[in-house]
């Protein structure tokens, strides 16, 4: 991925399948960009910023979230949560307001990454956050595959920043971040 936030690189994904392709292909992405660290450097902070895998972490401890969202049943989510009162807004208005959100000071909060606990292997400390990573993709498409293109506007789930989204805004949130957190730390590089 070179210059600007270019996800999604294919027009604005809408639906279920698209966003969740659009997700993968950026994982593809990001994991190429990813193994391009030296081990030292990818667990190492740059600056005072989150090093390259406490940005992984942190997008796997959020991709996480939203799984366990997506697993309860829709009857809970929707008693819980209470059903959408908008409709569903589009990619670019979900980054638009989120970097309102960012711009206003908004942070990681209890999404940030917790303290490495990193072993004796760094290497193997590695493979584990990319496996962990790998496996919080695959498990939020397969929970957004259960959903029907109805749900996912009908019903909505909490985002500690932007408050109630739709399951739908919720997907396209999640793709928007992980391409963030790339390009964020592609950025800091640049201007180290």
């Amino acid at each position: 991925m070179t210059g600007a936030e270019r996800i999604p690189p294919a027009g604005s994904p809408a639906s279920r399948d698209e966003i969740c392709a659009a997700l993968e292909r950026l994982h593809t992405e990001s994991v190429e960009y990813w193994s391009s660290f030296a081990t030292k450097d990818f667990l190492a902070p740059i600056g005072d910023a989150w090093s390259p895998a406490d940005n992984v972490r942190h997008l796997t401890k959020s991709m996480r979230a939203v799984s366990r969202g997506l697993r309860l049943p829709r009857l809970f989510v929707r008693i819980a949560f209470r059903s959408a009162t908008h409709p569903s807004r589009s990619f670019e208005k979900v980054r638009e307001d989120y970097r309102s959100v960012l711009a206003s000071g908004g942070k990681a909060g209890r999404f940030a990454p917790s303290a490495m606990e990193e072993s004796g292997d760094p290497d193997a400390y590695r493979a584990r956050i990319m496996g962990y990573h790998a496996a919080a993709v695959s498990e939020l498409c397969a929970q957004a595959a259960r959903w029907s293109e109805g749900d996912l506007d009908r019903l909505q789930l909490p985002h500690p920043l932007l408050g109630p989204l739709t399951v739908r805004e919720m997907l396209l949130f999640t793709l928007y971040h992980n391409s963030h957190h790339v390009e964020g730390v592609r950025r800091r590089l640049v201007n180290a």
